[in-house]
């Protein structure tokens, strides 16, 4: 989404109102921008009846957050951004979906499956500290001892006197619950889902 409707002084005033808290102004906001913004959603969620409750969402963050609106900057950017971020973060609930989790992986298994630069890509660092942190202890010290430092099994069983069975099984958990955490709160993912969503 791209605002193409830059402010104007006659919008100004209501802006204010807005600010202000005055139903006027949110009236004034409501009619022009729902219309700007309608054929820009539609195109990204194809259900009509899910439309209307994210237009209802985004025009009640813009109330919400009134006091935060910047006059001298522009307002068309401003609810654009909040209009793309609610469609993202309704696709995130979606995605949460047990049975789209499902489909979304059967779909994508050669993407999911990719190789472990996916996992270690500097774009990723921040999601894959997230899941390590998530993993038991134990499966959490093997994976950084096997996956960051690059020790072998037998020098991480010896260092955790444990097998090297026990490593190797508990490394290969700990790896599917990262690929797989990492992939679904991925920029890619969301994507992904959307793109699935779309087609139905």
């Amino acid at each position: 989404m791209s605002p193409d409707y830059p402010n104007h002084n006659d919008e100004l005033k209501y802006l204010e109102y807005l600010k202000e808290g005055k139903r006027e102004g949110f009236d004034f906001i409501y009619a022009k921008y729902s219309k700007l913004l309608l054929p820009k959603m539609q195109r990204m969620v194809k259900i009509t009846e899910v439309v209307d409750e994210l237009m209802q969402d985004v025009f009640l963050k813009v109330w919400l957050k009134r006091e935060e609106i910047d006059l001298s900057r522009s307002f068309a950017a401003w609810i654009f951004t909040i209009a793309q971020n609610t469609i993202y973060a309704y696709y995130r609930r979606v995605a949460l979906d047990v049975k789209m989790q499902r489909y979304l992986l059967e779909t994508f298994a050669e993407f999911y499956e990719q190789t472990e630069d996916y996992l270690f890509n500097k774009e990723r660092v921040e999601l894959l500290n997230q899941a390590i942190e998530k993993l038991p202890a134990q499966r959490k010290e093997i994976f950084k001892l096997c996956k960051i430092e690059g020790k072998s099994y037998q020098e991480a069983a010896e260092i955790m006197s444990l097998s090297a069975s026990t490593v190797s099984n508990q490394l290969v958990s700990a790896t599917k619950y990262i690929k797989r955490y990492v992939f679904f709160h991925s920029k890619e993912f969301i994507m992904l889902c959307i793109a699935a969503y779309l087609k139905k």
